[in-house]
């Protein structure tokens, strides 16, 4: 249901435009007088006003002035005689949802108020999403305080409202897609599209239909015209992730791109010009690509306009308890759960580990935990195996002597034993919990171990 406010001098017709709204199920608010309509206008808050175009006064154009500057989002129908029809189309050009002619047709104006509320519904989700997605991507949002993370906080503050092109190197995992999207919600472009592609993804011939389009027939499978990525982020941004695996032929295309500001589609004769904002990302180091003859030395230097390298978190591992509590947080809101706790020791061996996948392996690790762990409290034996391995107090005392003489097979079964013996000390002599560390069955353990009494009782 909808509260609708109508207005119209006709008393009549006020009254049938009611009755129509009110048979759907909406609240009616009616005005015979457009200034008073006005002064109530903010107060009565209408998801949709219905108005007269023709009245003394005040009229249905100054309605649809003032429901633009006061209530941009809510839509506006406006009903005129056959003769006002041009000064209808008028209205439409100055932001109405609609127009209808009288005498008008009863599910006429029944199916033109249900189009403009389910329109009206959109604008209002599409602006909430907006919201949420600029939220998201607020810098603010990437999480860290180390000395490196606020060097790039600053660095995205300072270019994110201009136009300059930005390379992001660094590892797999450190967020540079994160930074992008940051460097668009945060800059003038934040309300048109950002389009993001990873160029390691397709091979050579669909990445250049996908990024430039292409014309009916250019090749076999197009049969249609198709607008390329470039056009689709026409005033926003494109985001070119893993840049640094584009096969040259493209190198050269982009180039051209990005000296021109033109594109042309796979099989076209002729160019278009974009307005686009472009940012690239690599996981490798291109120097060493263009020393070897594999990327264009001209292009990265076009790229690189900004650079920005993003650290690794082996890096920054003062930022790893704020990073964890941002996962545990964020996990608890994805699964409508209460917010996990985590062991101090957990965090200990989390803060020592050297995470080669970067925060992408760290948030996979507490995502695993939350999964794992019993009444809601992450231990050390639900983290992965990885992180244990990487712990000091379970490792075997490798200057121990090694014994000669042995079959392999033997010698592997010891070895797996001093493990086995070592995690379960480790776990305060609790084979359960050994077992889950060790990725195992009891079962198997047990087995295990039991294998080994055998032996001792044969010799």
């Amino acid at each position: 249901m909808a509260r609708i406010l109508i207005i119209d001098d006709d008393l009549a017709m006020v009254s049938v435009i009611s009755d129509i709204c009110q048979e759907q199920g909406h609240e009616t608010i009616v005005f015979s007088s457009g200034p008073k309509a006005l002064e109530s206008l903010v107060a009565q808050a209408p998801q949709l006003v219905i108005s007269d175009l023709r009245m003394d006064k005040v009229g249905g154009m100054d309605i649809l002035r003032e429901c633009r500057e006061l209530l941009p989002q809510t839509p506006v129908i406006l009903i005129t005689a056959f003769k006002a029809v041009e000064t209808a189309l008028e209205a439409m050009k100055m932001g109405a949802y609609d127009y209808i002619t009288k005498p008008f047709k009863v599910d006429e104006l029944q199916l033109t108020i249900q189009r403009a509320l389910e329109n009206q519904s959109l604008v209002r989700e599409n602006s909430q999403l907006r919201r949420i997605v600029k939220e998201k991507y607020r810098f603010e949002n990437i999480i860290g305080t180390s000395e490196k993370m606020q060097a790039i906080y600053n660095l995205i503050a300072k270019i994110a409202d201009i136009d300059s092109t930005v390379l992001i190197q660094g590892e797999s995992g450190t967020g540079k897609e994160l930074v992008a999207r940051a460097l668009h919600f945060n800059s003038n472009r934040q309300h048109q599209p950002f389009v993001a592609i990873n160029c390691s993804a397709l091979p050579e011939n669909l990445l250049e239909s996908e990024l430039f389009g292409h014309k009916k027939g250019s090749f076999t499978g197009a049969s249609q015209d198709k607008i390329g990525l470039f056009e689709e982020a026409e005033l926003g941004t494109i985001f070119l992730d893993e840049v640094n695996s584009m096969a040259q032929p493209l190198q050269t295309k982009l180039l051209r791109v990005l000296q021109e500001r033109q594109i042309r589609r796979v099989g076209d004769t002729k160019t278009i010009a974009i307005n686009v904002r472009i940012l690239a990302a690599s996981n490798e180091v291109l120097d060493e690509k263009i020393k070897g003859g594999n990327f264009r030395e001209d292009l990265y230097y076009r790229l690189a306009v900004i650079p920005l390298e993003m650290p690794s978190l082996r890096e920054r591992l003062d930022d790893i308890p704020l990073l964890i509590n941002h996962f545990l947080q964020k996990n608890a809101t994805q699964t409508g759960t209460e917010i996990k706790k985590i062991d101090p020791k957990a965090i200990e061996m989390l803060s020592a580990y050297r995470w080669p996948g970067n925060v992408r392996e760290l948030e996979n690790a507490i995502e695993r935990a939350c999964a794992l762990c019993d009444d809601g409290l992450i231990q050390v034996t639900d983290l992965p195996s990885q992180v244990l391995r990487n712990d000091r107090s379970l490792a075997v005392d490798c200057t121990t002597k090694i014994p000669v003489g042995q079959t392999l097979d033997a010698y592997t079964r010891e070895q797996e034993r001093i493990y086995i013996e070592e995690t379960i000390k480790f776990h305060g002599g609790s084979r359960e919990k050994a077992a889950k560390t060790l990725g195992v069955s009891a079962a198997t353990l047990y087995r295990k171990l039991d294998g080994k009494k055998a032996v001792d009782k044969v010799s």
